[in-house]
């Protein structure tokens, strides 16, 4: 039997957004204009109402929020007897800047952005921002079960070997290094703060390049929060914002 939103698709001036979303994601969307903004790069921001940008910013926002408590669970049910940094280093791996990007590319959904530069000069976060984006107006398109289920099945089941990932290291505090010996910048790793008390104390870790603060990350150990923010500001390195 032919559902609504299957019908509605070819009569639709979104027709072609309405296939490519059941082309990626395998489901017809109930209100195209959330997916439609989801891909609005906010270099391509078309107007304010009430003073509000409209682009994929706040979906991006809320996607981001989405996904990694998705993973987080799963990883979490997937692994039961591993570790907190275990876990984080495999959540950074499946949501990191750079991962995200790769999926939007492999997926298409990177050519359905719509940016000022469009695809001859997108900023190169633009696919995985809109990735994200996506992601929370399925979420308030469909619900949280849903996406959940989208996610898990068509995303982690389908594009990520998860065995793999666990046998990667991925050590962005020696890609850091390596960076800003060939730059001839100085780096600092520094403490510049601890919350908590005896057994939940965390350490705040500060990343300065030539004494200028560029990410800020904290953990239960002064390695663990060296690695978070390590990789926090390489993704700042490698993917430098355009505006």
């Amino acid at each position: 039997m032919l559902t609504f939103n299957y019908i509605k698709s070819f009569f639709s001036a979104d027709k072609d957004l309405f296939i490519a979303v059941k082309n990626i994601f395998g489901f017809y969307p109930r209100n195209i204009n959330l997916y439609k903004l989801a891909l609005r790069h906010k270099s391509a921001t078309a107007k304010k109402i009430n003073g509000l940008k409209i682009n994929n910013e706040r979906l991006e926002y809320l996607g981001d929020a989405i996904l990694s408590a998705i993973v987080a669970d799963y990883l979490f049910r997937r692994f039961p007897y591993k570790d907190e940094g275990f876990l984080t280093q495999m959540r950074s791996k499946i949501v990191s800047r750079t991962s995200l990007n790769r999926l939007s590319l492999k997926l298409g959904l990177q050519k359905l952005v719509v940016s000022v530069d469009m695809q001859s000069n997108q900023p190169k976060s633009a696919g995985g921002d809109a990735f994200e984006a996506f992601i929370g107006a399925v979420f308030l398109d469909k619900g949280y079960n849903f996406t959940k289920k989208i996610i898990l099945n068509r995303i982690i089941g389908v594009h990520f070997d998860v065995e793999q990932l666990v046998e990667e290291e991925v050590s962005y505090k020696s890609r850091i290094i390596e960076w800003s010996q060939k730059q001839k910048k100085d780096i600092q790793f520094r403490v510049v703060n601890q919350v908590g008390e005896k057994n939940k104390r965390q350490y705040v870790v500060s990343l300065l390049i030539d004494n200028k603060v560029i990410a800020t990350s904290q953990d239960y150990s002064i390695k663990g929060a060296e690695r978070l923010v390590a990789e926090k500001a390489w993704q700042k390195i490698e993917e430098p914002e355009k505006e």
